[in-house]
């Protein structure tokens, strides 16, 4: 198959790649912002927890099938924590 054809799917991935980038990347910097107490009121996980969680899904997120999971843990982040520690 020809370099030209697989053109359109790289860029594809390149975009897919730096969307999980930056989701990740936020979900770290407004867990950073986040105030510890928070976290314990809400009876989520530690902001400590948190903090390593998704500071290891930023750093898996270059050449490892662990992205994905990074991914998805960055999501339950924004979708359920964040949510219950901006309400406290």
């Amino acid at each position: 198959m020809s370099s030209y054809t697989l053109m359109p799917l790289r860029g594809v991935f390149l975009v897919l790649f730096l969307v999980a980038l930056v989701i990740k990347v936020f979900a770290l910097i407004d867990c950073i912002m986040a105030p510890e107490r928070a976290f314990v009121m809400t009876g989520k996980q530690t902001k400590v927890i948190w903090l390593a969680i998704l500071a290891a899904a930023v750093l898996f997120t270059f050449g490892s099938f662990l992205s994905v999971i990074g991914l998805v843990a960055a999501l339950v982040y924004l979708l359920d924590v964040r949510p219950a520690v901006r309400q406290a």
